[in-house]
C-alpha cells in the first residue's frame, strides 16, 4: 500500500465552504464568561436563532490572561485598521502599520485562528478582511445575583 496521496480521497478544504457562500452576522462577540456562563448564553442565542433574530457569533475565553494574550494593543491596532480599510495585502498594511511584515503575517494568521480575521485570495496576494460591522470586547464583572460579597463578616 502507497502513502502517495489518493486523488479520490477529499482533501480537508472540499469540506471548507467558499468565503463568499457564508453569511456572517453584523457582531461578532468575544467574551470573558465562566463555562456556565458561556453555556447559559449559547442557550439563549440559539433560541434568538430559532426565532429567526440575528444572532451574533462569540468567541468566549473562560480565562481572562487568554483573551488579553490574543487581543494586544497592536493586534487590536491591526484588527481595527482591517476593518475600517481592508488593505490589498498583507504587506500593504505591513507599511501603513510601520511594522515588520513577518509579524503582522503572524499577527493575522493568529486573528485567522480564532475566525476574527479571513482572507481573499487575490492573485499571489492575500487580502485580509474582517467578515464583521463590529467586534464588541465583552468582560463581565460582578457577583451572581443571590450570592453575598466574601468580605461580609457576620458577628
Amino acid at each position: 500500500m502507497s502513502n502517495e496521496p489518493n486523488d479520490t480521497e477529499p482533501t480537508h478544504d472540499e469540506f471548507l465552504p467558499d468565503p463568499d457562500e457564508v453569511e456572517y452576522p453584523s457582531t461578532l462577540r468575544i467574551t470573558a464568561l465562566k463555562a456556565e456562563q458561556a453555556q447559559q448564553a449559547a442557550i439563549e442565542r440559539a433560541e434568538q436563532w430559532v426565532q429567526g433574530q440575528e444572532t451574533p457569533h462569540v468567541i468566549n475565553f473562560e480565562d481572562r490572561a487568554q483573551l488579553r494574550q490574543l487581543l494586544t494593543d497592536r493586534r487590536m491596532e491591526l484588527l481595527e485598521m482591517v476593518m475600517e480599510d481592508p488593505p490589498e495585502s498583507i504587506r500593504a498594511l505591513a507599511d501603513r502599520l510601520g511594522r515588520d511584515v513577518h509579524d503582522v503575517h503572524d499577527d493575522l494568521y493568529l486573528l485567522a485562528e480564532y475566525n476574527i480575521v479571513h482572507f481573499a485570495e487575490d492573485g499571489r496576494a492575500k487580502k485580509p478582511y474582517v467578515p464583521y460591522d463590529t467586534v464588541r470586547i465583552e468582560v463581565e464583572f460582578g457577583l451572581p445575583r443571590g450570592d453575598e460579597s466574601e468580605s461580609t463578616v457576620s458577628a
